[in-house]
């Protein structure tokens, strides 16, 4: 079908189908067991891979990508209805989490090297962005910040790369509540099941792996009760 292309993220089609977002710029919808390509690669990614994407209440998409040889060559995309795309922000090192504010008029926004979540403005008519400003500075938090998801109650939650946790923010930036896992790099984390109450926690790394300990559990899927509850991703809407 797609035998050894890396897939970096995904959204739900509001028709049932995968959107993949895919290494060199490739974006395709899996549909019917086939790959139909939106686009086939883009110029500027050549020498690149998107990782963490969202769709917009409207179904847009934003996507960001991360260059394989490490360097500020990544870039934040919105992947438009008709299937457009535009470079909204260059020079991205490795483009992470994202994720709205409850009033659906900021865009978290999270390039994993520079240790902070930022916030943009969001404009929902018509999938602009603007304002960007430092949201979370999490130097002093281990490890470095990754996949991140927004709970119903508007505190952002971020997975922690290396640093063995997630950890759940307020409304003014500052840490409020750690989980700890015995994995050390925790990757992303969303909300799913009954009512949204239950949390999904992704990690990387085998624990065998020589060159570090990535822990007992590294690699492995978690899921538990936190006591906080999710809200619904957007479906995107590419070409419907």
């Amino acid at each position: 079908m797609f035998e050894g292309e890396t897939v970096g993220g995904f959204t739900f089609q509001a028709d049932g189908s995968l959107l993949l977002f895919m290494a060199h710029g490739k974006i395709a919808v899996l549909s019917d067991g086939r790959l139909h390509a939106v686009h086939e690669s883009l110029p500027d990614e050549t020498e690149a891979r998107f990782n963490d994407v969202i769709a917009d209440p409207e179904g847009r998409v934003f996507c960001g990508t991360m260059p394989f040889e490490r360097g500020p060559r990544g870039a934040l995309y919105r992947l438009d209805l008709d299937g457009s795309i535009v470079k909204l922000v260059e020079g991205i090192t490795i483009s992470n989490g994202l994720g709205f504010t409850p009033a659906l008029d900021g865009l978290y926004y999270v390039d994993t090297p520079t240790q902070r979540i930022d916030l943009f403005d969001y404009d929902r008519a018509t999938g602009a962005i603007a304002n960007r400003r430092v949201f979370a500075d999490t130097t002093d938090d281990d490890g470095d910040p990754d996949g991140m998801t927004v709970d119903a109650d508007g505190y952002v939650w971020c997975a922690r790369w290396n640093g063995w946790s997630c950890i759940r923010y307020g409304a003014d930036g500052r840490p409020t509540q750690r989980i700890d896992f015995p994995a050390r790099k925790v990757s992303s984390v969303a909300f799913g099941g009954p009512g949204y109450a239950t949390m999904y926690l992704t990690t990387a790394g085998r624990p065998t792996d020589a060159e570090e300990d990535n822990g007992a559990a590294g690699g492995r899927v978690f899921a538990l009760e936190a006591g906080v509850k999710g809200r619904p991703e957007f479906l995107s809407r590419i070409l419907l």
